[in-house]
């Protein structure tokens, strides 16, 4: 412990001296802890008149009949106009890339009065390389 010391070489303990002293009514814990208990009883006692608020009104909601509106009665499956979105993408792409492919691959008339036909691709990349590409006038092919 500290020592006071005094003029004459006594020593003094701090214990001993009546000018030292500590607050006794600084904090009152029994109002603090009274306090919080009382808040924590609000708190839950909120909590639980909410919880009953949002029951009733889901049970009214879910009694409640939505009303019918004259023009959406009437209105049926209406398809929206054009265009759509697509329902499956996977199955348009592949229908796509087949008729592509059918197209590339077969023989067909592109214009009937005019007299051009269409060929296979690989056809026509055959006869290109027998005929070769068409040059301008004036240019020499290699």
């Amino acid at each position: 412990m500290a020592e006071l010391h005094v003029p004459g070489g006594a020593t003094h303990d701090e214990s001993d001296n009546p000018l030292v002293q500590h607050e006794e009514s600084d904090v009152n814990i029994r109002a603090i802890l009274g306090f919080g208990g009382i808040l924590i009883v609000v708190a839950i006692v909120i909590h639980v008149a909410v919880w009953m608020l949002f029951g009733f009104f889901e049970s009214r909601e879910a009694r409640r009949v939505a009303p019918q509106y004259p023009l959406a009665a009437g209105g049926g499956a209406r398809v929206p106009p054009e265009p759509r979105l697509q329902t499956n993408p996977r199955e348009d792409l592949r229908d796509l890339r087949a008729n592509e492919d059918a197209i590339l691959s077969g023989y067909g008339w592109v214009d009937r009065s005019a007299g051009i036909v269409r060929i296979p691709i690989d056809d026509a990349m055959k006869l290109t390389v027998q005929r070769g590409l068409p040059v301008r006038e004036g240019q020499k092919s290699r």
